[in-house]
């Protein structure tokens, strides 16, 4: 079973996870220790647990925060707006383009 559930670290704060972070690493490392030492630990499989635990915080703490859909819809309807303004912006100048192309052919058959 683990420490701390997935869904309990996600509805932490930033500050509460760096907090429990350090709780767990320094529990981590007195275990670790004491095995080093020579001792015998209680529950071996705490270290794991806790290893476990640590690399969760670490992974939703770096995680991106999710974009809420509203923000992606005025996103799209800015990028939207810009195409347009582009496209309005190009064809004046294809237009006129076209229009020396016609003119070139015109004179090319005249001669």
């Amino acid at each position: 079973m683990p420490i701390i559930r997935l869904k309990e670290i996600r509805d932490m704060s930033h500050e509460n996870r760096l907090k429990k972070l350090s709780e767990l690493q320094t529990e981590l490392m007195r275990l670790k220790t004491m095995v080093k030492a020579g001792g015998s630990v209680e529950n071996p499989a705490r270290v794991r647990e806790l290893r476990k635990t640590i690399a969760r915080i670490l992974t939703i703490d770096s995680e991106p925060k999710p974009v809420k859909k509203e923000e992606k819809k005025k996103e799209k309807k800015e990028e939207k707006k810009e195409k347009k303004k582009e496209k309005k912006k190009k064809e004046p100048k294809e237009k006129k383009a076209a229009k020396k192309a016609k003119k070139q052919r015109k004179e090319s058959e005249e001669k």
